[in-house]
């Protein structure tokens, strides 16, 4: 492994854990400010008053500027499926803070999720050499890139114009959806940013190049839009839930957009492509489990379900038939 791609392992690291904890905290301030007024499933912003929302919100900003300096230093591949970490910790906390039952099959989850991470980072292939700013846009306007741009462009906006008013408060794929596919552009865009930054601090500055400022402009879009439908499906359904759906529809979409724009293993032989793929879906596995395993223990409180259910039914009655796009939230439990 090179220097660069442990720097950018420590990084990814230090962001899940950073992440994870925010999870559970703005959790908190939502149920907080749901029980004083309009939750923000249903269109509401009480949350913005409550403290609790913020702290998790300044400590899931520490986590994402580590994530974001780590995609300077190492591939997206290796990167984005470390996220799994920050699943692991927010079960665990959610176990013990928000009486989110953590199954014993789920500590097997997390273990799944370690291997799977650990499989990839063993076999992650080296970042590639980039001098200039030039070279990315060179890289991100390939047919291949902008025909994946465009599907995802068309497929956000039918889910945003079609799917949310419809299907948004019972299909939790809807919000995710629109997430994941947003999210994969916007972690091109992070990753193209965070490198214009690397070069411009070794002395060439990459900010009097309108790429540079295209690709800001794009990651920017994209991060709005992922907290407020992350805010939303995190505020509707189960963090049990969210968290390893969005987690392996996001990391997907992820490393298929990267490669596409940056080929991560046009460098790597067969055996260790397979090997990372062997990785990723251990780590799915194990996310799955944690799923699985957290509704069989919900299963034990027959009253607890029944009070989901009627939230649920709350919730599809007071639902605007219009989505508003002003929220402001990152991430998942």
């Amino acid at each position: 492994m090179t220097s660069d791609n442990v720097k950018g392992l420590i990084l990814a690291i230090s962001s899940s854990v950073f992440i994870g904890s925010s999870f559970i905290i703005k959790k908190k301030g939502l149920q907080k400010a749901g029980s004083n007024g309009v939750r923000a499933g249903s269109g509401g912003y009480t949350y913005l008053l409550e403290p609790w929302w913020w702290v998790g919100m300044l400590i899931m900003i520490c986590g994402e500027a580590a994530n974001f300096v780590a995609y300077a230093f190492a591939p997206a591949i290796l990167v984005t499926p470390l996220g799994a970490l920050s699943i692991i910790f927010s079960a665990v906390l959610a176990h013990f803070f928000l009486d989110e039952r953590l199954h014993n099959f789920g500590v097997l989850g997390c273990i799944l999720c370690v291997v799977g991470s650990t499989t990839i980072v063993l076999h992650a292939p080296s970042e590639i050499i980039i001098n200039s700013v030039n070279e990315l846009w060179h890289i991100a306007t390939q047919p291949g890139f902008i025909v994946y741009f465009c599907v995802v462009i068309t497929l956000v906006t039918l889910l945003i114009l079609k799917g949310v008013p419809h299907f948004g408060q019972t299909n939790i794929m809807i919000y995710i959806g629109i997430c994941s596919l947003i999210g994969s552009i916007t972690v091109m865009s992070v990753k193209a940013v965070a490198i214009a930054l690397k070069l411009s601090l070794s002395g060439t500055n990459q900010f009097v190049y309108i790429p540079t400022w295209i690709f800001t402009l794009v990651a920017s879009v994209g991060v709005v839009i992922q907290l407020i439908y992350l805010n939303k499906a995190l505020d509707i359904f189960n963090a049990a839930v969210v968290s390893p759906v969005y987690y392996v529809m996001f990391t997907t979409l992820t490393i298929f957009a990267s490669m596409i724009m940056f080929k991560d293993w046009n460098s790597q032989n067969p055996s260790q492509i397979v090997t990372q793929v062997c990785g990723f879906v251990t780590i799915v596995g194990g996310s799955f489990l944690l799923h699985r395993t957290r509704e069989m223990g919900n299963a034990n409180e027959p009253g607890e379900l029944e009070e989901q259910k009627e939230s649920d039914i709350q919730f599809a009655d007071n639902i605007n038939s219009s989505t508003t796009l002003s929220s402001v939230n990152t991430e998942q439990q």
